[in-house]
């Protein structure tokens, strides 16, 4: 289908009162700001705001292409709006909102294969933007409730959405059945076939990802506080850890598999657990909540926006403590990278 705190005194606070704005950096972190509406582009060397752009009404998360060149945001509302807002990383400008028509409430990004993958959360469905064509080229209903987030596999193999109000998580895998007879020759190829599973983890289930590797999903549940640990071959949650993150917003591995880090709107700290013990190590304060996460790519640091203190939060991945705080806006959430 197509469609057109006093502990954190001494503790740096980056400035953003640029006279001018700098060259976007590479790589650069991407920070939304809910309240301002912009997303700004922060030198992660520097931890200063090159430059700040409009990102459209309630911007919740970016996504960059895989050169680097653009950042998507998905503009939410709670179903109110039904646009992705279209930045120039390198020209540092905001160029569009690509319409999405009837598909309303788009959160959850990911970019692969040079296509956009959104979740729309008011019609239940997740689809591929095909920035070359300009337009929508597919649609999945999910039949579940509030479809948030969404990771896609690099090979297109797999998808995988939270469905918040549903407390599952769907797993779609592709095959391509050449159909009887087979494709013809000079035909068109054969139309994917996708077979979904869902699996009922926990209630409020929303951030969740993947383990390095892939061969499991970990997903924080907000209500209950819980994480469900999901076998992928197997399809099924194979642990349920009772981590006492009521309020959890995003969970997320370290490049190395090691640590996973876990936010909540609902309490002043970071929870870290070990991936292979599946333990708590240490709550980590940051203020008095916290929603995106994002992982320096070379795994020396971790990015919290802690949406209720208007800042963001950097965290030493070695001494797990934070380090400094980056002010990119007021209630920032939403983060990525993009790199050139």
């Amino acid at each position: 289908m197509r469609v057109a705190i006093a502990s954190f005194a001494l503790l740096p606070l980056v400035s953003t009162a640029l006279a001018q704005s700098r060259a976007t950096p590479s790589p650069a972190l991407l920070v939304l700001s809910k309240r301002d509406r912009t997303l700004a582009i922060v030198d992660p060397a520097t931890l200063q705001v090159v430059a700040r752009m409009p990102s459209g009404p309630d911007p919740h998360e970016v996504e960059a292409s895989t050169d680097g060149k653009l950042a998507y945001i998905s503009n939410y509302g709670f179903g109110a709006y039904n646009s992705i807002t279209v930045v120039d990383l390198a020209a540092q400008k905001t160029l569009r909102a690509i319409d999405l028509g009837p598909l309303r409430g788009p959160h959850g990004l990911d970019y692969v294969a040079g296509k956009l993958f959104f979740t729309a959360e008011a019609n239940k469905v997740f689809g591929s933007y095909d920035p070359g064509a300009g337009q929508v080229d597919w649609i999945m209903g999910t039949g579940q409730d509030r479809t948030h987030m969404v990771t896609v596999w690099k090979d297109l193999s797999r998808i995988v959405t939270t469905n918040v109000s549903s407390a599952t998580l769907s797993i779609f895998e592709k095959s391509a059945p050449a159909g009887p007879g087979g494709p013809r020759p000079g035909g068109p190829p054969p139309t994917p076939q996708w077979t979904q599973t869902v699996i009922a983890v926990g209630r409020g289930s929303e951030g969740f990802d993947v383990a390095p590797g892939g061969a499991q999903i970990w997903v924080a549940n907000a209500q209950d506080g819980t994480v469900s640990v999901v076998d992928v071959a197997a399809k099924k949650v194979v642990a349920t850890l009772s981590a006492n993150v009521r309020g959890a917003n995003r969970l997320k591995f370290t490049p190395d598999g090691r640590l996973v880090l876990i936010s909540t709107l609902g309490g002043p700290d970071l929870t870290v657990l070990d991936a292979a013990t599946r333990h708590e190590l240490k709550r980590v304060p940051l203020g008095t909540g916290a929603a995106g996460i994002q992982m320096e790519p070379d795994g020396s640091r971790g990015f919290v926006a802690c949406t209720p203190d208007n800042y963001v939060a950097v965290i030493d991945l070695k001494s797990l403590s934070v380090t400094a705080h980056i002010d990119a806006g007021p209630q920032p959430d939403g983060m990525a990278w993009a790199i050139r």
